[in-house]
């Protein structure tokens, strides 16, 4: 079923989506905390607003049970919320500011320094969290609260649900006007894609 409703990307679609996830981190880098954290609150709707569809879905890819995965889908948009709030604060920027020291020997100058994103962050989805620790999880939020921009490749263990997630991502994306290639979402059953 898997390879019925979803393909494995090509290794030159893989190239282009890093190519466009660098390109968007370009722009994506200078957005604001603020934003970046409303961003991480919009998938987090986005993701509630899937309901019980997306519940159902998973629970045929995985055979997991429902209480479990509706439990992980709280996890997942608790950590989304959290992650917003956290770069909302700002904290993790690390941001220093040691002024300058003329008379010291040698002089100490005016050093600026913080926190700065390094730039777009794969993440793998993960078979056994199928929330959590995949398209819309922990890694996810992180890297976008960090100003990085996300390919994501889906676990094929559950392609339908990942594709889920993503559209709300995406969907959130949209609705703030931000670049659509901050995220990325890819297939792949093959190591070689991996």
């Amino acid at each position: 079923q898997y390879f019925s409703m979803f393909k494995d990307a090509t290794i030159n679609e893989v190239n282009d989506a890093m190519h466009r996830s660098n390109t968007a981190f370009n722009l994506y880098k200078k957005c604001s905390i603020k934003q970046r954290a409303l961003l991480m609150r919009n998938i987090a709707k986005e993701l509630e607003a899937l309901g019980h569809e997306l519940i159902q879905v998973t629970m045929r890819e995985t055979n997991l049970p429902e209480a479990r995965l509706k439990g992980e889908r709280g996890r997942t948009i608790f950590q989304l919320n959290s992650y917003a709030d956290a770069c909302e604060k700002g904290d993790w920027l690390e941001a220093r500011i040691c002024l300058p020291i003329p008379d010291k020997t040698p002089p100490r100058p005016d050093i600026r320094k913080m926190l700065t994103p390094l730039g777009p962050v794969v993440v793998f989805g993960s078979s056994n969290f199928p929330y959590a620790y995949s398209t819309a999880g922990g890694d996810t939020a992180s890297a976008l609260a960090a100003g990085c921009t996300v390919v994501v490749k889906a676990h094929p263990a559950h392609p339908e649900t990942s594709a889920m997630a993503a559209g709300a991502i995406e969907k959130a994306i949209a609705s703030l006007g931000m670049p659509k290639d901050i995220f990325i979402h890819l297939h792949g059953a093959s190591f070689a894609i991996g």
